[in-house]
């Protein structure tokens, strides 16, 4: 009796995954097609990014919110177009269930980045760095812009290489399914 409750349960989970792996592949239209979710999420490295008020951090430190993890740099023309809508939906949808964690990958000089956010207005954004490229580099990010999406327990369950409009009704749809389960 116990084994068929607990088949019973894990097919009642399994369902429900997939009813939602349905839902959030109808919606991914126009930038939103890039996005490539993973069928099992998978761990993230321990690795350590510099935040900017200089102290080290690690990912695991924003477990219990979903998190939209944004790799860019300072020399990116598609980062600077896909900044403001990072910003915007760091505006619509931060809180305690989601952030938008911007992290500048490679030899970008603090300066230049405070100079690259005044230049296109993001004020909401944090200036966080991985001048080693060592965190991208463990997470696989092989070109820039590059987005990944962490879920509560920081396991990385999407991700896309390019730019998108993240603040787009198709984006934000996404993000609060991920935010509700």
């Amino acid at each position: 009796m116990r084994l068929i409750l607990i088949a019973a349960l894990y097919t009642a989970i399994a369902s429900t995954a997939n009813a939602d792996m349905a839902k959030l592949e109808s919606l991914k239209v126009d930038d939103m097609r890039k996005l490539q979710f993973h069928k099992v999420s998978k761990l993230i490295p321990k690795s350590q990014f510099i935040k900017a008020d200089g102290v080290s951090a690690t990912l695991s430190e924003l477990h219990g919110k979903v998190v939209l993890l944004n790799f860019w740099a300072t020399w990116c023309a598609p980062c600077r177009k896909e900044m403001p809508q990072l910003s915007e939906l760091q505006r619509l949808l931060s809180g305690d269930d989601f952030e938008v964690l911007t992290i500048a990958t490679g030899r970008n000089d603090p300066v230049k980045m405070e100079l690259f956010f005044d230049e296109i207005g993001i004020k909401n954004l944090p200036l966080h760095r991985d001048p080693q490229q060592l965190l991208a580099r463990n997470l696989g990010v092989l070109g820039l812009p590059a987005s990944i999406i962490l879920d509560r327990d920081g396991r990385e369950v999407a991700r896309m290489l390019g730019d998108a409009n993240w603040s787009s009704e198709n984006a934000i749809a996404i993000l609060k399914t991920i935010i509700s389960n």
